[in-house]
């Protein structure tokens, strides 16, 4: 396969005080509490003309292991709600997308379909939805449940939970609402329609009570990497955010995943692959270093090991000793995607499980880079042109300044190569990424309406 022109896309994953599971107790990290900090963040990366800023979230505070909890920001609590939040950095920002995260474990799609359409429209199109299941099993006792779902029930729920929330944004047509004063007329009744669905898991009949999304659909994105999160991504996604460390692995896994949509009745332009990338710049090699080394400094034991333990959903990792080399994790119904990377990398590099922890505590399994502007743009140029990603999701170490840092060296070289834009060309996130706007399902022709 020829290696390919364009440009890739970009997006900023915010997270907390940055991804470095110690950015917190970095002297230069933000507290990330206050909405000015988030405002602030969305500022920077759409002044970068980046394609969209991107939440995490969860549904449970993560405090089991209480020593290790209190000593990380990232214990399962959350300065605020995504969708909340990017309604209100809505008001704030006029470009740039808006993409949230929201489990089909423990969500209705009713409720979901209603949210995302509403950010839509007070975004002016720039919504995307981050659908995932949630495997951890303290999440349950939030939701009236007493164990975690089984992981390929958690994907056969979601199969059909994203089935119902796009079918209720097509239940009104785009010109649906009149709104004649004249006539008195408000809506074509032709078209707007109930959903009537009844399945396995949910019973919506319909209506959404909210018009059709300003991008038909918000985009959807999704996060899996396993098998059945493969199989999901090729039929619904349209942006697909994946750990990959490896440039041969990048390829194989775009490949694969590409090569699953025509099944599905898509074509490759029909996804945009992302994958995470923590990135630590410096102007010099050296500068670069001595910025990971000061973080890695700041890791607690205790809190690498809970990290590995919380991401493999393999609680026994607690009890490892640390010194030893990590040949096999047992099986669980938590993240297989997450605890098959963290196999493969401790094999590939005879990692000790305290080398393990050590290894992923910035980008928790996803790809880590650490040098010069133009050493990260040549790394970043390779997967986009070898087709291993469309764009990536730039993980920054610690927030502000990570982020200022890719924006202020590592941007203008991927546009000095041409492979980052200068302006932005479209208004909603659907236009940044290159994907078409999907039209309604069974929808009724003004024609018929008017009849």
């Amino acid at each position: 396969m020829a290696k390919r022109d364009g440009q890739l896309s970009l997006g900023a994953f915010l997270l907390y005080t940055g991804h470095h599971v110690a950015a917190w107790r970095h002297p230069g990290a933000s507290d990330s509490t206050r909405f000015s900090d988030f405002a602030h963040f969305a500022r920077i990366a759409e002044d970068a003309k980046f394609d969209a800023v991107f939440l995490a979230d969860g549904v449970n505070a993560r405090v089991q292991n209480v020593e290790s909890a209190s000593r990380k920001a990232h214990s399962g609590f959350y300065p605020f709600e995504p969708i909340t939040l990017l309604s209100a950095l809505a008001t704030v920002t006029s470009r740039i997308g808006l993409v949230a995260t929201a489990s089909t474990s423990f969500s209705d799609p009713y409720n979901l379909a209603r949210q995302f359409a509403s950010l839509d429209q007070l975004s002016g199109g720039r919504a995307g939805w981050n659908l995932v299941t949630s495997a951890d099993p303290s999440a349950a006792y939030n939701f009236s449940g007493d164990a975690i779902i089984a992981h390929a029930d958690r994907y056969k729920r979601a199969e059909e939970f994203v089935d119902v929330v796009t079918g209720l944004w097509d239940t009104s047509d785009d010109d649906a609402f009149l709104r004649d004063r004249e006539s008195g007329v408000y809506f074509h009744r032709e078209k707007i329609r109930p959903l009537d669905h009844r399945g396995a898991f949910f019973q919506v009949r319909g209506p959404l009570n909210i018009p059709r999304p300003p991008q038909g659909h918000p985009v959807v994105v999704q996060a899996g990497s396993s098998e059945p999160g493969k199989e999901l991504a090729a039929r619904t996604a349209e942006a697909v955010f994946t750990a990959q460390q490896t440039l041969e692995g990048s390829i194989a896994f775009y490949s694969d995943l590409k090569g699953r949509l025509a099944k599905y009745g898509r074509g490759a332009e029909d996804m945009k692959i992302l994958p995470g990338v923590f990135p630590v710049v410096g102007r010099t090699r050296q500068e670069a270093e001595d910025k990971f080394e000061q973080l890695q400094a700041l890791l607690e034991p205790s809190v690498g090991l809970d990290m590995l333990a919380e991401l493999a959903g393999v609680d026994e990792i607690r009890t490892l000793p640390v010194d030893a080399l990590i040949s096999e994790l047992p099986e669980t119904e938590g993240g297989k995607s997450r605890r098959a990377l963290f196999l493969e990398l401790a094999a590939r590099e005879n990692l000790t499980l305290r080398q393990l922890y050590q290894r992923v505590a910035g980008a928790r399994g996803h790809w880590q880079v650490v040098g010069t502007a133009e050493e990260i743009a040549d790394e970043l140029e390779a997967r986009f042109v070898n087709y291993g990603a469309d764009g990536f999701n730039i993980m920054s170490p610690v927030l502000p300044w990570g982020l200022s840092d890719f924006v202020e060296l590592v941007v203008p070289e991927l546009r000095r190569r041409g492979l980052f834009r200068n302006e932005y060309g479209g208004s909603t996130l659907r236009e940044h990424l290159g994907l078409k706007r999907p039209s309604s399902q069974n929808a009724v022709s003004s024609a018929v309406a008017a009849e």
